[in-house]
Order: structure tokens, then C-alpha cells, then sequence
């Protein structure tokens, strides 16, 4: 909904208050301003003038050579292409030194040998769009009435000196799809007085009734319909001041009978119809429902089949309009209209959407319907319509209307009490403050002790309920004068617990580190049900299976990622990185519901990386899959809890996997599938992971510590021990780890050799010790002492000796 700053002061008054500042009261109080346009920002030094004199110019066939008075000492020459430009015309004159939209500035020029002086304007160039320019004017400039003022600022003629609010409206606030609706929101927002418009009656001592009649077969459709007789209307331009206003609002005008429906459609938010009388067909409006098959030609010139399901205004025998959408091409007031039948109705929303939807015509008339118009102001809508008829198109209103109205729509009446409100409010308002808020909504307020009993006008169709009248005291107090207080109990709504917060960082871990989220059936076949479990429990199986496929409840997630993993592998996807949190489900003696418990799988397989330009190719291997549960657990502050050790799990690799303990328990596992079971899947090397997100998720973890950069440097010796086969280098690099004492910051492994000089059954492992004191420089003396105490635990704990 376009609302005009300046028309909206004809309702109630805005002093003191500008357009911006308006817009942001507005929103506050529940309907939101999405913007407000200033229609001349920008523009300056465009006047009216008169064309005093039009020639052909000497060296152009298609250009004008003008003298024009724009109000100064003498006439200026200006150069015009527009083949509408004539002598005794009043227009848009851009002079020099005007700037126009798009920052275009008007200079003195010469075209084709003759000075311009200025421009004449078309409305396009002004800055209005296309689709609102008349059809007069489409082509051409723009011509004002004669009696525009010769000199005087043309924007402010125009309208463009005024500012356009453009209210983002919901479904429920139909009410403020008119002029009057936004003017009683905000005379309630700044406590002000809504001025409706005067309407007077001036009418012949003709009746309408002797000209037309009203029958309305459709009476739940269409409970109210009355039709007035206006005679010896003169067709021409409505005026501009008319014209402007539509044209903000983003209507474009077309003449003045149908520029004034569409003018009460803006003010009242009541759609309105004119038909002309002479071309009707009939003396008799009957209203129905359409026969099937039945066509009409609209005002589109689009021919359409109707069905019983659409509404259709008839002369008796043939539809002259779908009601509520589209008029018909027949009956439409032109040029030559001398009598017309002016409509105005209250149509059922979901039969004029039905309309609309069928047949793809959405028009401001069938969004108003559909939504809800007001039915008091049907009748004073249309007698508004008539006066300005009479006014600005020189008809005669006949005596009365032919109506049909066994409209009963009442008021609602709600009551509620002041503690309800400050008891859903959070607020402590007194019963004055919210007698007043209803007060300015210009509801009916009957007051019994701290009961309200609230009469709701019928513009107001959103309010039904308690909790409506709640919203309106709410917005209208102000969000912002609401308290703010925190919610008081064991379980905060909204808050992560503990677990739910480290699920929600594990699955970011896994995503950042390159595995994508996979969900898959927590349903098994019994021969997949316990493969690769991490407990050796029983599984459970279904009452009433769909398939043997999907017959036990599972025991482990990677059977299912493995067959992703053969899924996504036969349709040539063979680098993939899967992840996924689910639950695993185990049979229990004492209860009939299985125990759940949550973990964490991931299947891996070919490529890592691969950067064919610089011709590098990682294929997945064992530590690939370690690095990403490494950066899990150091996500969750359990790096230095966890341990591996080599282990044989069935339809695993016996080299190439180990179990994961976290403080000594088994809580997962990692390694490569077995070549056998990856040959049966026919898939390629894989390698998995399964841990017990319960266990990670309830280990306590240290608090944070710091330290600080050390300040002095640190020394390294490098170490390469023979030891037998079957020692692990986990082990040793534990005993250096313990030997080291203090001064050992850092112990890693960099070198394995098992080759032909090596003695049977032995191999050398290399490690790299880091030694650092952060207080001081540390001694040769220092190093080795604490060196050799390194060397003499691996001997004595591992049988280690030094390679030679």
C-alpha cells in the first residue's frame, strides 16, 4: 500500500511530525514502512509554461521550434521533438540549469543550427513510470489544465514535491488498504482526530429505481449490492490534483469517472464499478452464479470461460462483469458515455479469489475483497463516488438507489480484564492507559471496574479474540516500553544443554574437516545388524518387518555409510567423505524399549586432495581418518584423554586398525575395511571410524589453561632406536614421554626403517625431543642430563639401543 504523505493530511492532521519520522512510529506500532520516497529528490528547476508560438524547424522534419513564456522577463526558444507539442499549451519546462532524474542537467544547446533554451517534459522524464502515464500522454509531453499558473514550480503541480510511505502490510490488515484505514492507525498512534470526508447529496427528482433494478441470486455471495444512476456525464480527464494522487498510489488514470471509482477504492478501501448505462443491455442487474461454459469478454479484451464456481454480474441474460475482478468490455464507460450505473457491493472473499485465481486477474479491487472490505462503508462509498461524479464529470444523480442488502454482519464484542493484558504483557499499565489505547483505536469501551468490554468497528475483521485486543493494547503502549526479563526455571526454552552444544560441534568438526552429513535407515538386515558393533549385544528385530532388508533395528551406523559408500562408488562418484550422528539401538531384559545410545561414523575412501595442474594426487590412508577424529576430539578438549591401540575387529584390516580409548576405555575405533568385505561391496579401500558420542560428550574435560610464549630458545635432539618388531612406537614414545621429565615439551615420531640392514626382527624408529625451560636458557649440561635419563629408560623399559 502507497500512501501519500500530503493526502493523508486531508484525514488527520500530521503537524509537527514529518514523513520519516512518521514511517518509524508506524513501524513501531506493528505495520512496517519499507521505505519512503521524497518524488522530487533530486529534481529542481522545472516551471509550468505556455507555448506562445510552434513552428517546423528550418533543417528537421521531426522537430519543433517553440517560443515559450515560462514566467520570466522574456519567452525562451527551446527545440521540442515530442509530435504532441502545440501552440496555447501549458507544460513541463526543465529551464537551464534544471537537473532532472538520473542527474541529467539541462544546458543551453544548439540543434540543427537553432538555440534551445530549456526542455519540455514528458511525465517519463520527470520521473513518473511509464505504466502510470495516461495514455494521452504515453507518447508524447505532458499538457496541464488551462488554468495552471504560468511560472510555477511544476513539480509541486505535479505531486513530486510530496513524499510516498510504502506500508509492507499482512494478510490480517486490510483495514489499512485505504486512505481512511492508515489514517486511524495513525491517529492512533499520535492521538489525533480522523476527519472523514463531507459527503453531500445533490440529487434530481428522478428515481433511480425507475431506471435499473437489483436481484441478487447469490445472496451469500453477495449480500449487499446497490446501484446508482448518474445522467449526463461528460467524459474528459479527471483532475490533476486526482490524477497526481492515483499516480503516487500507483494507479494510472485514465478518465475522470473511472479515475474517481479508483480514487474511492484508495480513500474508502471499497472497490467500486461503473457500467455504462446505454450499453447495458437491460434495465435489470441480477447477480448469480455463472453458468458452465458460459463466456465473458473483459476489459483486457481477453474472452473467458466461466464455471459455476465464479460470481457474475448480468444484465438479465449475459454477464457484463465477473464481480469483484474484471468489468466487462461491453458495458465500459468511454469516450461517449453519457449515463452510467455506478456499483457498489460487498462480494464474498473466496468466491472473487476463486475468480482471480482461475482465470490469473489480480486487481487492487479482488485483493480488497479477498482480504475484507468494511461493510459500513458500502453505501457512503458509493454516494462519495456520486458527489464527485456530479462534481468533476457534470452529471445528475438520480433519487436513491436499486439495492439488494440483507447484509447482518455485526461488531464483535470481546471482554477482558486489565490483569489479563499486564499478566500476558509483562507489563503494568493502569486502566486509564489502556482505556485510552482503545479510545484512540475508536473502538467502544464499556468499563466495569477493570473489565473491558470492547466493541470492535467492523473495519477491524482481524479482531476476534482476547489475544487480539492483547496485540493492539501491546503495539500501541509501544514494544518498546515492554520490559525485558529472563525467563525463570531448570530448563531454559531456547538453551543448548551441554551434550546437544558438543553434537552441534562435532557435526561443524566433521563438515569443516570435508565430510559431508549422510542419514541413513536405522533398519538392517539381521546379517548387517551387529557387523562392526562396538558392543557385543543382541539385536533387535521388528514385529512386522517391510523386508528382511529392513527387519532389525541396527548396532552399528557404518554397515549403512558402507553402502552409501558402494551407492555413490557404482555411479562413478569414487572419492567421498561421509559422516553421520545417529543412534544405535540394544535389546534390554528388564524393559520393552530398546536402550538408545548416540554415535558418531564416518566412511572414507579414494582421493583426499587432488591438484591435477600441479600434478598431486592424496589418496585416503589410515592417518587421514585419524587426523579427522584428532581434530574432533581436539574440538571437544579431549586430545590429551585419548589413546589408540592396534587391534582385530572382524571385516577389518588387522594391520591397519585400531580401537580408541578415552582414558583408558574403549570407545570407538578407526581403521580400513578388510580387502574381503570391500570386494563384496565392490568397493574400493575404505576407511571408517564409529565412536561413542555418549562417552565424549559426558567426559569431563579440563578447564582451559594458558601459557605463556616461552622467551628463551629451545633445543631438539633427534633419537633413533632399534627395538624388536612387536614393540610399539606408542610405547616407547610414552617411556621418553615419562623419562623426560620437565624439561621435555614435545615428543614425536618421524622415521620408521625396516630395511635389508636392518637385523632380523628388528626395526628403528626415530623421534624428535624438544627441550625448553620458559624461565631460562637451557645448558648443554642441562640437556643431557636429562638426555640420558631418556636413553636409560627405553633400554631398560623397552630394549632399546641407539642405531649406530
Amino acid at each position: 500500500m502507497f500512501v501519500s504523505y500530503k493526502w493523508l493530511q486531508d484525514y488527520v492532521d500530521l503537524s509537527g511530525i514529518n514523513a520519516t519520522e512518521l514511517a518509524d512510529k508506524i513501524t513501531k506500532s506493528g505495520i512496517e514502512v519499507e521505505g519512503v520516497e521524497k518524488k522530487s529528490e533530486g529534481l529542481k528547476g522545472v516551471v509550468i509554461g505556455h507555448v506562445i508560438e510552434r513552428e517546423q524547424h528550418p533543417n528537421a522534419d521531426k522537430l519543433n521550434k517553440c517560443q515559450v513564456d515560462i514566467g520570466a522577463e522574456n519567452p525562451v526558444q527551446i527545440i521540442c521533438g515530442a509530435p504532441n507539442v502545440d501552440k496555447g499549451q501549458k507544460v513541463a519546462v526543465a529551464t537551464v540549469g534544471a537537473v532532472l532524474p538520473g542527474n541529467f542537467k539541462i544546458k543551453k544547446a544548439k540543434l540543427r543550427g537553432e538555440e534551445s533554451h530549456g526542455m519540455i517534459c514528458s511525465l517519463q522524464e520527470l520521473g513518473f513510470e511509464s505504466k502510470l502515464v495516461s495514455k494521452d500522454y504515453a507518447t508524447g509531453i505532458f499538457v496541464f489544465p488551462d488554468d495552471v499558473e504560468v511560472g510555477k514550480d511544476a513539480l509541486e503541480e505535479l505531486g513530486l514535491s510530496d513524499e510516498v510511505l510504502e506500508l509492507g502490510l499482512t494478510p490480517n490488515r486490510s483495514d489499512a488498504l485505504s486512505m481512511l484505514g492508515v489514517a486511524y492507525e495513525v491517529g492512533a498512534i499520535l492521538g489525533r482526530e480522523v476527519k472523514w470526508p463531507v459527503v453531500e447529496k445533490e440529487e434530481s427528482t428522478e428515481k433511480a429505481t425507475d431506471y435499473i433494478s437489483v436481484k441478487v441470486e447469490a445472496k451469500e455471495d453477495n449480500p449487499v449490492y446497490i446501484a446508482k444512476i448518474i445522467k449526463d456525464v461528460k467524459i474528459g480527464p479527471s483532475p490533476l490534483w486526482m490524477q497526481t494522487r492515483l499516480m503516487s498510489a500507483g494507479i494510472r488514470p485514465h478518465n475522470n469517472v473511472v479515475d474517481i471509482t479508483n480514487y474511492i477504492l484508495l480513500e474508502y478501501g471499497q472497490p467500486l464499478h461503473a457500467f455504462d448505462y446505454d450499453r447495458f443491455g437491460s434495465k435489470e442487474i441480477v447477480v448469480r452464479r455463472a453458468k458452465d461454459a458460459e463466456k465473458i469478454v473483459t476489459l483486457d479484451e481477453a474472452e473467458r470461460t466461466l464455471t459455476p464456481a465464479h460470481l457474475v454480474i448480468t444484465n438479465g441474460s449475459e454477464p457484463v462483469a465477473i464481480a469483484g475482478v474484471m468489468g466487462g468490455a461491453d458495458s465500459e464507460v468511454k469516450n461517449d458515455t453519457t449515463n452510467i450505473i455506478l456499483e457498489s457491493a460487498y462480494f464474498a472473499g473466496t468466491v472473487v479469489r476463486k475468480a482471480s485465481k482461475d482465470h490469473g486477474l489480480r486487481s487492487e479491487a479482488s485483493a480488497r475483497f479477498e482480504k475484507g472490505v468494511d461493510p459500513a462503508r458500502v453505501r457512503e462509498a458509493g454516494e462519495r463516488a456520486a458527489q464527485l461524479i456530479a462534481r468533476y464529470a457534470g452529471g445528475t444523480v438520480l433519487q436513491g438507489t436499486a439495492e439488494v442488502d440483507e447484509l447482518t454482519m455485526e461488531p464483535a464484542v470481546i471482554s477482558i480484564t486489565l490483569e489479563k493484558i499486564n499478566k500476558l504483557l509483562g507489563t503494568d499499565m493502569t486502566v486509564t492507559e489502556v482505556e485510552s489505547i482503545f479510545n484512540r483505536l475508536k473502538f467502544g469501551v464499556d468499563l466495569d471496574n477493570e473489565t473491558f468490554t470492547i466493541t470492535v468497528p467492523t473495519r477491524r475483521g482481524d479482531i476476534t479474540i482476547e489475544a487480539d485486543l492483547v496485540e493492539e493494547a501491546a503495539r500501541l503502549y509501544g514494544y518498546d516500553n515492554i520490559p525485558t526479563t529472563l525467563p525463570i526455571g531448570a530448563a531454559i526454552p531456547g538453551h543448548l544443554t551441554d551434550y546437544q552444544m558438543k553434537r552441534r560441534k562435532a557435526r561443524r568438526t566433521l563438515e569443516g574437516a570435508g565430510l559431508y552429513q549422510a542419514v541413513t535407515y536405522s533398519l538392517t538386515s539381521e546379517e548387517k545388524a551387529s557387523q562392526f558393533a562396538l558392543e557385543a549385544r543382541e539385536s533387535i528385530g521388528l514385529a512386522m518387518p517391510i523386508s528382511e532388508e529392513r527387519s532389525q533395528l541396527r548396532l552399528s551406523i557404518v554397515p549403512q555409510l558402507l553402502e552409501v559408500v558402494k551407492y555413490n562408488n557404482a555411479r562413478q562418484l569414487d572419492s567421498l567423505a561421509l559422516y553421520e550422528i545417529g543412534s544405535v539401538f540394544f535389546k534390554t531384559e528388564d524393559q520393552e524399549l530398546p536402550e538408545e545410545k548416540e554415535h558418531i561414523a564416518g566412511a572414507i575412501t579414494g582421493l583426499w586432495e587432488s591438484h591435477p595442474w600441479q600434478g598431486e594426487k592424496k589418496p585416503v590412508d589410515f592417518f587421514v581418518a585419524k587426523g579427522v577424529i584428532e581434530a574432533l576430539f581436539d574440538t571437544l578438549g579431549l586430545a590429551d584423554q585419548i589413546s589408540y591401540r592396534q587391534a582385530q575387529i572382524n571385516d577389518m584390516h588387522p594391520g591397519r586398525t585400531a580401537e580408541v580409548l578415552l582414558n583408558g576405555d574403549v570407545i570407538g575405533f578407526i581403521g580400513q575395511v578388510h580387502p574381503t568385505v570391500q570386494k563384496d561391496l565392490d568397493i574400493k579401500e575404505t576407511y571408517i571410524f564409529e565412536l561413542s558420542l555418549k562417552a565424549l560428550a559426558e567426559a569431563e574435560v579440563a578447564p582451559i589453561a594458558y601459557e605463556t610464549i616461552p622467551r628463551y630458545p629451545s633445543t631438539t635432539r633427534d633419537i633413533a632406536l632399534v627395538v624388536d618388531q612387536a614393540t610399539k612406537a606408542g610405547d616407547i614414545q610414552n617411556i621418553i614421554g615419562e623419562a623426560g621429565g620437565k624439561l621435555l615439551k614435545e615428543v614425536t615420531i618421524f622415521d620408521l626403517y625396516e630395511g635389508e640392514r636392518m637385523e632380523e626382527g628388528k626395526k628403528s624408529i626415530a623421534y624428535s625431543l624438544k627441550y625448553y625451560d620458559p624461565e631460562r636458557t637451557l645448558t648443554d649440561e642441562d640437556i643431557t642430563k636429562a638426555h640420558e635419563k631418556v636413553l636409560e629408560a627405553v633400554k631398560e623399559k623397552a630394549g632399546a639401543e641407539l642405531r649406530g
